[in-house]
């Protein structure tokens, strides 16, 4: 049921219809295949189908556009590498990318945003820039600074409206993988809430409305053999934002972001992978926006369910390739949080799910599908573009 669901999403989202039945089908394995579109029609794009299981946003839908951009060169050396191998042409990076999408959801939360990264001297130069609007009702939860019993938590609705711009200029180093660059972040928004004591008090720390501007340093070692969907390899990076009035921000606080993938094959048919992370805030201002503090983000936990002063996850995947089209998967995380308040608080909780990924551009080697998981409270349904973390 899931194949003909996926095939049928794929065929339908796609923005134009060619009279030649093999402009959809890969001239190597002859399967449904979206990488002549992406690689020879100017406007073509992936569709990639939004539908929305967010617990903490309620159903909704939507549809992000994945544009590649290469010259005339670039492409003839794809589909040369794509010939030669299974896997051959995505090993190449493409040179610039294009990302736009928007959706929404039933409690009124919507989104609209553009992204593009583009690299210059055989990548040893990458450009990234996007921006957006949003307006997010979200749910969040507080143990009111380690007032309540541990393990509970006063829960209180919030309305966001922001609109948000970033850039990121990464150099490498000689000709290794490790990337070094600079950040910027700059976002407007308003906080309000339905309880009339919660708003006044967003109302009192935040005002009408708050800045939030930042600038920081980048690190990156990635040595996977598919961005999109890698088999193995690894990909290590790093992150450190400040934010401060000297840079137009109304608050003052710093941010730690550190992540690591390893793909390893088990096996001609098996990989093993595993990710974690670490995040953490260091507060300058103890008004800051109530989504300003990390949270966790795994498959199957509710988005700003579990926040915190430091973040702590670690996620394992193990894939079966049935063929070069076609992925399952079976997936468990495990996360937790800290939060330094009148007394320390600890939460954790555990995730885990299935999956499967269908190999839809060969030449770029770029996988979708579905991924059902589960966590201590809930659970979800997301469609997804690569290997899931």
């Amino acid at each position: 049921m899931f194949r003909k669901i996926s095939l049928s999403v794929m065929l339908l989202a796609s923005s134009q219809a060619v009279a030649e039945s093999s402009y959809f089908f890969d001239e190597q394995d002859g399967q449904l295949d979206l990488g002549y579109h992406l690689a020879e029609n100017a406007y073509g794009f992936l569709p990639v189908p939004v539908i929305i299981t967010e617990p903490a946003i309620g159903l909704g839908g939507g549809l992000v556009g994945l544009f590649l951009h290469e010259t005339e060169e670039e492409k003839e050396l794809r589909k040369q590498k794509a010939l030669e191998s299974v896997d051959g042409g995505a090993q190449l990076i493409p040179a610039a990318m294009t990302l736009v999408g928007a959706g929404g959801t039933e409690n009124g939360t919507w989104f609209a945003f553009a992204g593009h990264r583009h690299s210059w001297l055989n990548d040893s130069i990458r450009y990234t820039v996007g921006g957006g609007a949003a307006n997010a009702n979200l749910n969040l939860y507080s143990d009111l600074g380690g007032l309540l019993p541990s393990g509970q938590n006063f829960q209180f609705d919030t309305t966001t409206e922001a609109l948000f711009v970033l850039q990121k200029l990464q150099f490498r180093v000689a000709d290794t993988p490790l990337m070094l660059g600079v950040k910027q972040v700059w976002s407007e928004s308003s906080v309000s809430s339905s309880n009339k004591v919660v708003d006044w008090l967003l109302e009192k720390a935040l005002g009408d409305k708050h800045t939030t501007s930042g600038l920081g340093l980048t690190a990156e070692y990635d040595t996977r053999d598919n961005m999109f969907f890698p088999k193995k390899g690894y990909i290590l990076s790093a992150e450190y934002m400040q934010f401060d009035e000297k840079f137009g921000s109304d608050t003052q606080y710093a941010t730690l972001d550190t992540n690591a993938e390893v793909y390893m094959p088990l096996a001609e048919k098996w990989t093993f992978a595993v990710a974690a992370s670490y995040e953490e805030i260091y507060e300058k201002d103890t008004e800051l926006s109530p989504t300003a503090k990390p949270y966790v983000d795994m498959r199957g936990v509710s988005a700003f369910r579990y926040q915190g002063d430091q973040i702590e996850t670690i996620q394992a995947q193990l894939m079966y390739h049935i063929d070069q089209r076609w992925t399952v998967s079976t997936f468990y995380g495990h996360a937790s949080t800290k939060t330094h308040s009148i007394e320390e608080t600890e939460q954790s909780v555990n995730a885990y799910g299935v999956g499967f990924r269908y190999q839809i551009a060969r030449r770029y080697g770029i996988h979708m599908g579905i991924d059902i998981a589960a966590s201590d409270e809930e659970g979800a349904l997301y469609f997804k573009v690569g290997s899931g973390f």
